[in-house]
């Protein structure tokens, strides 16, 4: 059920962001924000299904592998999408994108970090599939299992290292990019999923841990949102 729910949703936002380039391409600002929005939903509506998923038999080949597969699936699926705000970042600083349609893609970024959020909660209300249940009542599962500065060293390097091969990454054939940034994303978050989720992305964090940034926000957007936006400077100060 959970496989069918994602696909479905991989398939939906496909179709949306195809209306957009054939609707709205006379109105270069609106089709930004929107295809910005669908893509970054989907990552954000699978991602917190897949947060469900991480007990399943055996641990954690499954989640791994799902993770992997899904991350493939959105490199394929979602080009042209950067999806995370430290990436948009790049292009904000190198001056290839300007500081309008920068700071639109940002907020149609946590914009599609409510909206999936709100989506996923509607759906596990309706209990379909035993992962479901019981989920809403978790509240505050906080992904933080470890010090607060250590968790910020462990975003802020995780952050470096997946920037960091994305650029690395620029030259190599689109077909093999994908594999290879998923594997890494796998790998960090075989890594440190247990003490931080290896996130690095400000607007996934949020759509995952809403509550906890309520409940602490600035341990949490030191650690989820300064940390990644950090380690995307150093690598732009760097290279």
């Amino acid at each position: 059920s959970s496989l069918l729910l994602m696909s479905g949703v991989v398939v939906t936002v496909g179709l949306c962001r195809r209306l957009a380039r054939r609707r709205l391409r006379s109105r270069p600002l609106l089709f930004a924000f929107l295809v910005e929005m669908f893509s970054t939903f989907q990552i954000c509506a699978c991602t917190n299904e897949l947060s469900l998923l991480g007990d399943v038999e055996p641990k954690p080949h499954t989640a791994l592998t799902l993770t992997y597969g899904f991350t493939v699936l959105h490199g394929l699926s979602l080009a042209g999408s950067t999806c995370n705000p430290c990436g948009t970042l790049q292009p904000m600083w190198g001056g290839g994108t300007s500081l309008r349609m920068g700071g639109l893609k940002i907020a149609a970024q946590f914009v599609a970090a409510v909206l999936g959020r709100a989506f996923m909660h509607f759906i596990w209300s309706l209990e379909m599939a035993e992962p479901h249940l019981g989920a809403l009542s978790q509240g505050c599962s906080s992904p933080m299992q470890t010090r607060e500065m250590q968790a910020f060293c462990i975003e802020l390097l995780f952050s470096v290292f997946f920037q960091l091969a994305v650029l690395q990454a620029e030259s190599v054939n689109p077909k093999y990019r994908v594999h290879l940034i998923a594997l890494l994303v796998t790998m960090l978050v075989y890594a440190g999923g247990n003490l931080t989720g290896a996130i690095f992305n400000p607007a996934l964090a949020f759509s995952l841990h809403a509550d906890c940034f309520y409940d602490k926000f600035l341990s949490y957007s030191l650690v989820y949102w300064i940390a990644p936006c950090l380690g995307k400077f150093l690598i732009l100060y760097v290279f």
